[in-house]
């Protein structure tokens, strides 16, 4: 089983996911040596944090565990999808129904409202009520742009076991951070002595 771990020092971003939130989204569970794992949307107030940093939720939104397990489940969808996508395989359609789902539940165009007073006017239809709704939207869509988009042929899973990140490949690169790769070249050599012994 694995063990959680809550103080260890989060990587760097994996590249591309300061242009795509939803790679972001499916890097924020993260397998470390030792059988550890990072998530940084195990709780209410980690998932708050993690909005927040990425300008999809106020500071003080008042997350609940219902919130943040509905980021996980829309992570472990968007997942599946990115794996079907560097892998060549077909994607699960409850994964695709998943994304689909959380990109219609929240309408984006602003909404007829009538007052008795002032007559009739449009608003965001957001209200506060409706943050995580809006920013598991905004990571949908995101992540459909991303799977439909050319950036999609560069997308891969890191190259370095344990390790379960994604990112877009850049030349070469097959690891999301320097201490991926080299823990990569690392054991590669070690392959290499024991081989030659």
């Amino acid at each position: 089983m694995e063990e959680p771990v809550t103080e260890q020092p989060v990587p760097p971003p994996a590249q591309g996911e300061e242009e795509h939130p939803s790679l972001a989204l499916a890097n924020s569970a993260m397998a470390l040596p030792g059988g550890h794992t990072i998530d940084l949307l195990g709780s209410p107030a980690q998932a708050n944090r993690w909005l927040t940093e990425r300008g999809l939720a106020p500071a003080d939104a008042g997350m609940r565990e219902m919130c943040a397990a509905q980021l996980r489940s829309l992570r472990e969808q968007i997942r599946s999808l990115f794996a079907a996508r560097a892998e060549g395989l077909p994607a699960l359609p409850a994964a695709v129904d998943a994304v689909n789902d959380a990109m219609t539940r929240v309408p984006t165009a602003p909404l007829l409202r009538w007052d008795d007073r002032t007559g009739p006017y449009r608003t965001a239809p957001h209200p506060t009520t409706a943050i995580v709704d809006l920013a598991v939207a905004t990571l949908a869509a995101d992540a459909a742009d991303l799977l439909t988009s050319p950036a999609a042929e560069r997308l891969t899973a890191c190259g370095s076991p344990p390790c379960n990140r994604f990112l877009l490949r850049h030349g070469r690169r097959q690891w999301c951070s320097t201490r991926c790769g080299d823990r990569a070249r690392a054991a590669r050599a070690y392959a290499r002595r024991t081989a030659e012994a």
